[in-house]
């Protein structure tokens, strides 16, 4: 073999192109990397404004509906006018509603979030009892759920086996 030869008996491309196309192709990814974060930014912010646009749409939704409990909490009351202290009663718990409607309606998404984390921070012996007794009844309702679909399921398959009993006892009573 001379001196001559090429690196790469076979004839493929020298180092020197090999170590360009690399770098072209680096950067070719590094291109497309900076557009797809710009381009995910993006869809993130769009994502983030419409999932504000539908919490604001359904905030006033709630707020409508609490103010709703509260006009027939009030009506409710308007039967006791003969009993000033149950009317009393009545009437407050409906102006509490209508307070926390107004509340509702002015505050946004930020506000409440930072609420319940401060509320989270001063007791958070509540918060946690509360989110024990949440799972606690949750899991409790699916539990039920499920046993009320399974007793279903019995009692079809029960019901098929009991009508397949009857009819072979009531075969062999022909025969």
């Amino acid at each position: 073999m001379t001196s001559s030869a090429s690196p790469d008996p076979v004839g493929g491309p020298k180092p020197a192109e090999t170590k360009a196309d690399l770098e072209d192709l680096r950067h070719d990814v590094e291109d497309t990397a900076s557009l797809a974060a710009e381009r995910s930014k993006g869809l993130a912010a769009a994502a983030r404004q419409q999932a504000l646009a539908y919490v604001d749409d359904r905030k006033g939704e709630a707020a409508r509906s609490v103010s709703d409990l509260a006009k027939s909490l009030r009506d409710s009351g308007k039967t006791f006018d003969d009993r000033p202290n149950i009317r009393a009663f009545f009437d407050s718990a409906a102006e509490g509603l209508d307070d926390l409607a107004g509340s509702i309606e002015r505050r946004s998404l930020d506000d409440f979030y930072r609420e319940a984390e401060a509320y989270a921070r001063r007791s958070p012996v509540t918060v946690a009892v509360g989110a024990f007794a949440a799972g606690f009844l949750l899991s409790r309702f699916v539990k039920a759920s499920g046993e009320a679909e399974t007793d279903r399921a019995h009692g079809r398959a029960h019901g098929r086996a009991h009508g397949r009993a009857r009819d072979r006892a009531f075969d062999g009573y022909r025969a």
